[in-house]
């Protein structure tokens, strides 16, 4: 290298005397030194001959002859034009105002030749070489952290870092740097180093000179800023920094802004700058580029529908997820909040929505959801304060993540946009106004709504400095409930009281005076005992999170009576209907659960001071409102983690010897099985996210709710330790012999000390069976329940044993069925938590399968007959009305029969009161245990099931209906396509046949109706609540998915056929095509949120991996019922293609996320997102490169890849990032044949920092 450097410098140094020889011509000069290059073997371009020519020209041999040479040289390559210069850039720039002429030089060099790339053909030494004269000039490596600079990535930044450093260069020439919010150099790098300045003193006349020919170079510089930020590859590079550095983005931003601020301060051309400005403003609207052009901008010309009466379809997505939320049996791994959050975001980049149309339409599908369930059924559903908490606290609470933005943002605009969402959010208020028929209050909230318009009206009042007319009364509406949600998560202010309208008066009668009430709450703090107060405050929501923090001290550190009460509150009002607090309440009571600070520290003493607290907790949060209030936190993992050590402790301790059976007094007993029950219905009966088991009936385990807890764990603490279940060895040992579906053998019990638990328990069952004959009429209730001494876990080990027994003396005649019926009533009195027990085993029974069904005669066993064929035909009904026609379920003049398991069992359900007080942790258990045996067993059972639960609980009627409904399509494919079929006809022809009345303007109202309850009677059910409380059910998931894709592609040729035949003017066919098109992304946005509810993450895979490529493109479309020749037919094709891609990227992105995601969300749902995407993005690469052909038209899939990458560039370009870039090259490539090259570009900009070489060769 030193020889060839040496080499070099003799050329150079000849070159250079003959350069000033008079009659010398630059072009002969530049080709005589090409040729000796050659000759000694030097590489051309020379980077040695780059470096000396710039060192002599700056400013030893700094004469006009030698720039001209140099410009010479760059013309003919024998020098890299760019390397130049950035020697340049880092020699003149810091001398500018001393060397103005060399400035001026290089200003014009750098508007000429700034765009001369780097060529591929150059040797890779010499390119390599260039590259590091580049990297050491300008410190883009170091400056810009990049490990590896390639051709492709010097060149961006080489252009970036130019054009900072110019406009730094005006900033610090105009003195405009303290108007800056970051204080820039020059150079963005220490240019300075081993320079000398010219410090020759000069003239004045020299000196007027000099000034003025610097600032003609500083006018030059705008210009030549002017023309390069114009030029489209410059505006290309440019917004791939924008891209993949905002932060560096944001300081040329600022510093543009300030230069435009300040315009009017210098001698700048005024419009240049403003062009200069708009230029750098395109840069980051750069990806609004596409779809301006071509017969496929009607796709993305128009807004995906109309969106200012806030009621249209295309927000159906959030009317599903809240519908989905309220079903209780589903498992969010994490919190609802977060959920929603990223969904709000999703759908505002899909629908092209203002911050102002999505909150309305997050309110209205809210306020929908309060009013579907103004009524609710009696019975084991939810009331209506879970409701209530999605409008009033989950909503705002996913809102306030909205309001500062995010991260990637640029700098100079969070202000903007913060302040933008919050006017939106404010507007969404006012126009939310006026949809009244959404805003009346329901019975429960219409003293919280009047007591929420009470407080603006006093507000106003003593603003005003007047008093309130307590003559005058208000009356609240949903409207002032959700505005004071928003005021107490200090999402507005309470500016909006003196909005017009919001406060209306009128007087108030005589007989409506009340005298105000303090509220218990300022008693509280006034120091009142508690223990006065307890009543009260249960039944008042906390008004502040300090009223909480307080309580949780004294239910820590008070005396026994304190902590019994406080922690009797905060399971209060202040949990299930504390709006503004529930959050807060929510989890001190999950932590209230660990009093133990560590497994380690298990045992009985320090468990039992907090026995009390624990056993009022307990009780309080089995409710089914309660465990889903704490489902929407996303606290479930949580909860659990905090059962198991309680569980492994009381269930360690025998009972005392005066214990009586009965769960409302504070017991070993009576705390392990709260815990334990709570614990079993958390793991046994809740769905896990689909993606996390192996088939839709799969249950959780206990495995898994450690998994999301650690890791939720891991996220805040970094060096916590995690939970295993191995901790807690006598949990453990029963988990592992309940995994084992209780299938011990007695024949093995000899010398095994559960032998003797095994025959006491057996020996009191049969005692009790000999003493009474099998027909008597005796209660239950009426008999004294033994005690057996022994810890909880003894009895649970032995009870597989004893159901095992009992099961086979029943099925011999040993064992009458009453008396075995008495004698688990009796097991479960004793020990309630046996009633886990209890089910698992005859559920596991069920499903073997093996036994003989016995007959409900009414004598041995309890008789269906008086109802059951009325259930059966009322179940029928039910179904038919959400469009679902299946045969009878159970054939007439067939004896009711059920397996001998399942009669015990549903024997054993009716045994307990439906109706009873505290008997939540027992009706949460029994219902949704048969409803499992229902779906697992092949037998008829359900209208069965049904007729004996309706007999027992009349009361219950409605609601055992609609449960039971879910069933038949468990199994039934047919039914399963028919339910699909009818929610798509309600939702695009809300004015159905089915024979009740919908809003023809809402798809929303036609999917879900307006509530369950007609006249205080359920008669029908709306098909989108019933697919979305059953979906998950489906064992066939892969049908539901095909039925949807296919009814996708259906749709299209019907809405073609149905566009052909309405168009009559030419001049009309764009309008209604337009109309054509937002009526297909309603269709393909259903399609989406039917595939992510019934199927998740798994489903959304199999459609990229699956379905998309057999049923489409290397099968066909199938049917489609229009010549491909007839217009319709063009059109259908066009759809169908444009329908696919929307339900795939839509789907994605429901699932996946849009944009950036937090950590938890990524671990949880978009860590499969590469692998997947990727896949699919090579595929359709094979397939643009010919190596497989589409077995599809033509049209269709020309339509889908086009729109497919616009809906991805446009709607998720963050997942760009994880495609191959060797990928994108193809893809690329395909596109150019096509002759889309605006469309190539985009994709190849969106590939990440990895993805910018193959941008600039795609450019050269």
């Amino acid at each position: 290298m030193e020889a060839e450097s040496g080499g070099v410098d003799r050329i150079l140094a000849e070159a250079i005397k003959a350069s000033v020889a008079p009659g010398s011509s630059p072009s002969k000069l530049s080709a005589e030194l090409a040729c000796l290059l050659q000759e000694k073997g030097l590489p051309v371009p020379n980077p040695f001959l780059a470096q000396m020519l710039v060192s002599n020209l700056c400013f030893s041999d700094n004469t006009a002859c030698l720039w001209k040479l140099l410009e010479q040289l760059m013309v003919s390559r024998v020098v890299s034009s760019l390397q130049v210069l950035a020697l340049l850039t880092q020699r003149v720039i810091p001398n500018r105002k001393e060397q103005p002429v060399a400035y001026r030089l290089y200003l014009e060099l750098l508007r000429r030749y700034s765009l001369d790339l780097p060529s591929s053909a150059d040797p890779a030494t010499c390119t390599d070489r260039i590259l590091k004269s580049i990297d050491d000039a300008l410190q883009l490596s170091q400056s810009h952290a990049v490990k590896q600079l390639e051709i492709g990535n010097t060149v961006v930044l080489f252009m970036f870092s130019v054009i900072k450093i110019l406009l730094g260069c005006l900033i610090e020439d105009f003195g405009l740097d303290a108007y800056r919010n970051e204080q820039l150099s020059a150079s963005g790098t220490d240019v300075r180093q081993g320079m000398e300045t010219d410090d020759r003193g000069s003239n004045e006349k020299r000196s007027v000179r000099v000034k003025h020919r610097h600032t003609t170079n500083t006018i030059v510089s705008v210009e030549v800023l002017e023309e390069m930020t114009s030029n489209k590859k410059v505006q290309v590079f440019l917004h791939l920094v924008f891209i993949n550095m905002p932060e560096q983005f944001n300081t040329v931003l600022n510093s543009m802004q300030v230069i435009e601020a300040n315009k009017a301060k210098t001698n700048l051309s005024q419009s240049k700058v403003e062009k200069l400005y708009a230029n750098i403003q395109r840069v980051i609207m750069d990806g609004n580029r596409l779809g301006k052009h071509s017969h496929f901008s009607c796709l993305f010309d128009t807004r995906p529908c109309n969106m200012g009466t806030g009621n249209s379809a295309c927000w159906i997505p959030l009317d599903v997820f809240m519908e989905n939320v309220m079903d209780g049996r589903n498992l969010h791994a994490i919190s609802v909040i977060e959920a929603l959050t990223e969904g709000i975001r999703t759908l505002k980049v899909i629908n092209q929505a203002s911050w102002q149309e999505t909150f309305l339409a997050l309110w209205i599908s809210a306020l929908r959801l309060v009013q579907r369930g103004r009524e609710s059924l009696e019975g084991q559903a939810l009331s209506h304060n879970p409701r209530f908490s999605m409008l009033l606290a989950i909503i705002p609470l996913s809102i306030a993540p909205l309001m500062h933005g995010k991260k990637s943002e640029i700098d100079g605009t969070q202000k903007e946009l913060a302040l933008s969402r919050r006017h939106g959010l404010i507007s969404s208020l006012q126009v939310l106004g006026q949809f009244s028929w959404l805003l009346t209050a329901p019975p429960a909230l219409v003293v919280a709504a009047n007591d929420a318009a009470n407080k603006a009206m006093d507000t106003i009042s003593k603003m005003n400095g007047g008093t309130t007319n307590q003559n005058l009364k208000v009356v609240g509406s949903m409207l002032h409930l959700i505005v004071e949600a928003c005021i107490a998560r200090n999402l507005i202010d309470i500016s909006v009281y003196f909005r017009p309208g919001y406060v209306v008066s009128s007087p108030k009668l005589e007989t409506e005076a009340l005298p105000n009430k303090e509220s218990p709450w300022s008693s509280f703090l006034e120091g009142i005992p508690l223990s006065n107060l307890q009543n009260a405050l249960i039944a008042t929501p906390a008004s502040s999170v300090e009223h909480l923090e307080r309580l949780y001290g004294l239910a820590i550190d008070g005396l026994e009576e304190e902590r019994l009460a406080a922690s009797s509150i905060i399971c209060g009002a202040s949990l299930t209907c504390g709006w503004n607090v529930q959050e807060h309440a929510a989890r001190l009571v999950v932590r209230l659960l660990s009093p133990i600070s560590s497994p380690d520290s298990l045992n009985w003493t320090n468990y039992v001071q907090h026995m009390p607290m624990l056993h009022a907790i307990l009780s309080s949060i089995s409710s089914i409102d309660t465990v889903h209030i704490l489902s929407l936190y996303g606290l479930i993992p949580e909860l659990a983690a905090s059962l198991m050590p309680i569980c492994e402790a009381f269930g360690s301790m025998p009972p005392p010897s005066n214990h009586k059976s009965c769960t409302e007094k504070s017991s070993a007993y009576s705390v392990f099985s709260y815990a334990f029950l709570l614990l079993f219905r958390l793991w046994k009966f809740y769905r896990p996210p689909l993606e996390h088991c192996a088939n839709a009936r799969q249950d959780l385990t206990l495995e898994y709710l450690l998994l999301l807890q650690n890791r939720q764990v891991t996220l805040q603490n970094s060096n916590a330790q995690p939970v295993c279940i191995n901790s807690f060895p006598k949990l453990q040992a029963w988990y592992v012999q309940n995994q084992m579906c209780m299938s011990s053998s007695t024949s093995g019990l000899h010398d095994r000390p559960v032998q003797q638990v095994v025959d006491m328990i057996l020996t009191m069952i049969f005692s009790k069976a000999t003493k009474s004959d099998c027909n008597s009429g005796t209660s239950s209730g009426d008999q004294h329940v033994d005690v057996l001494p022994l810890p909880a876990w003894d009895i649970l080990e032995a009870l597989p044993f004893v159901l095992e027994a009992i099961l086979e003396a029943c099925a011999h005649g040993q064992l009458c069925s009453r008396d075995l019926t008495l004698g688990l009533k009796e097991i479960v009195d004793l020990l309630p938590a046996s009633l886990a027990i209890i089910i698992t085993y005859f559920s596991a029974e069920i499903t073997r399968g093996i036994w003989k069904p016995v007959v409900l005669n009414g004598t041995e066993w309890p008789s269906p007959a008086a109802n059951l064929f009325l259930v059966d035909q009322e179940i029928k009904e039910l179904l038919a009305s959400a469009g679902v026609h299946i045969p009878r379920c159970y054939p007439r003049g067939l004896e009711p029969k059920l397996p001998l398991p399942m009669a015990i069992l549903v024997s054993l359900t009716i045994t307990f009161n439906f109706g009873g007080k505290n008997l939540d942790y027992i009706h949460g258990l029994f219902g949704q245990a048969i409803e499992n045996c229902i779906g697992s067993s092949p037998w008829p059972s359900m209208p069965i099931i049904g007729a004996l639960w309706t007999l027992k609980a009349r009361r219950w009627h409605d609601f055992i209906l609609l449960t039971l409904s879910r069933f038949p399509l468990v199994h039934d494919r047919d039914a399963v396509s028919q339910l699909i079929c009818s929610c798509f006809s309600s939702f695009l022809d809300p004015a159905s046949s089915r024979g009740f009345h919908f809003d023809a303007n809402s798809g929303a109202v036609g999917l879900f109706g307006n509530g369950l309850i007609d006249n205080g009677a359920l008669k029908h059910v709306a098909p989108g609540s019933l697919y979305v409380h059953s979906c998950r059910m489906f064992l066939d998931m892969h049908h539901a998915g095909d039925v949807i894709f296919r009814l996708v592609i259906d749709q299209a040729h019907e809405i073609a056929r149905e566009w052909a035949s309405n168009i009559n003017l030419r001049s009309a066919g764009r309008t209604s095509l337009a109309v054509a098109v937002s009526k297909m992304r309603q269709v393909a946005l259903l399609a989406a949120c039917m595939l992510c509810l019934a199927g998740g993450l798994k489903l959304v895979q199999v459609l990229y991996e699956e379905l998309f490529p057999t049923l489409l493109l290397l099968v066909g479309e199938g049917k489609s019922g229009t010549a491909t020749t007839s217009p319709a037919g063009h059109v259908g094709n066009f759809l169908g293609g444009y329908a696919i891609a929307y339900l795939l990227v839509v789907s994605g992105s429901f699932i996946w996320g849009v944009g950036e995601t937090s950590l938890l969300f990524t671990l949880v749902y978009s860590s499969k997102r590469a692998w997947v995407f990727g896949k699919h993005m090579e595929f359709l690469a094979r397939l643009m490169e010919g190596e497989t052909l589409p077995g599809c038209d033509p049209g269709t899939w020309k339509a889908y890849v086009l729109s497919f990458f616009r809906l991805l560039i446009s709607l998720a370009a963050t997942w760009i990032r994880d495609v191959k870039v060797e990928t994108l090259r193809k893809l690329a490539s395909g596109l150019r044949r096509w002759n889309e090259h605006e469309l190539a570009l985009a994709l190849l900009e969106l590939g990440g920092p990895a993805a910018m070489s193959a941008v600039v060769e795609s450019l050269s």
